[in-house]
C-alpha cells in the first residue's frame, strides 16, 4: 500500500488510539507495581504462573508457554529459571521429543500464585472494573473479542492459553 493509500486514522480514532495505548501501558506498570510489592514478582512471572496453572496438568512445552506469554524463548526461559529457584515451577523434558521441555507449575507455585492473586484482581477491579458500568464491561468484553479474532486468536475457546498458543502455531508452523 502506498502513502497515498494509507487509511490514516480519523482524529476521533486517533484519539481513541492513544488513549487506549496510555491505558493499557499504565494498567500494565501498575500491575507490575503491585505484584513487586505485595507477591515479590514482577507481572510477566504471575502471568506465567497463572497460564500454567489454567492448563491441564498445569504444564506446557516451553515453546507454547512463550507463545501464550508473548515471550521470546531467552525472555521466558530466564524467568522460568527465577521461577525454579524459587521452587515454583520446575522443568522436566518431554518423553516424546528430546527437543522440548516442559515448565510446570508445582505446589508451592501454586500457593504462590493463590497468595498473589487477590491483590492482583483487586488492582484489576480498581483501576479497570470499578471505572465501567456494567454495559462498557459487556462492551469491552465484545471489543476484546473482535481484536482477538481480528488476530486470528478464537475469543471463544475454552481457555485463552490454548487459544493463543494454536494462534502462534498457526503463524509460525
Amino acid at each position: 500500500m502506498g502513502c497515498d493509500e494509507t487509511r490514516w486514522l480519523e482524529p476521533r480514532e486517533l484519539d481513541t488510539w492513544l488513549a487506549f495505548v496510555a491505558a493499557t501501558t499504565l494498567l500494565d506498570a501498575e500491575l507490575d507495581r503491585q505484584l513487586q510489592r505485595d507477591a515479590g514478582m514482577p507481572h510477566a512471572y504471575y502471568q506465567v504462573l497463572a497460564m500454567l496453572s489454567d492448563v491441564p496438568q498445569r504444564r506446557l512445552r516451553m515453546s507454547e508457554l512463550a507463545a501464550i506469554t508473548q515471550s521470546s524463548q531467552s525472555r521466558l526461559s530466564h524467568a522460568v529459571a527465577r521461577l525454579e529457584r524459587e521452587g515454583w515451577v520446575r522443568r522436566t523434558p518431554c518423553p516424546s521429543d528430546r527437543r522440548s521441555t516442559y515448565a510446570e507449575l508445582t505446589e508451592a507455585g501454586f500457593a504462590a500464585l493463590e497468595a498473589a492473586a487477590p491483590g492482583h484482581v483487586s488492582t484489576v477491579r480498581k483501576y479497570l472494573f470499578d471505572r465501567l458500568t456494567p454495559e462498557q464491561v459487556g462492551q469491552l468484553h465484545e471489543i476484546s473479542k473482535a481484536v482477538l479474532s481480528g488476530l486470528g486468536i478464537d475469543p471463544d475457546a475454552t481457555t485463552m492459553p490454548t487459544a493463543l498458543a494454536e494462534a502462534e502455531r498457526r503463524r509460525h508452523p
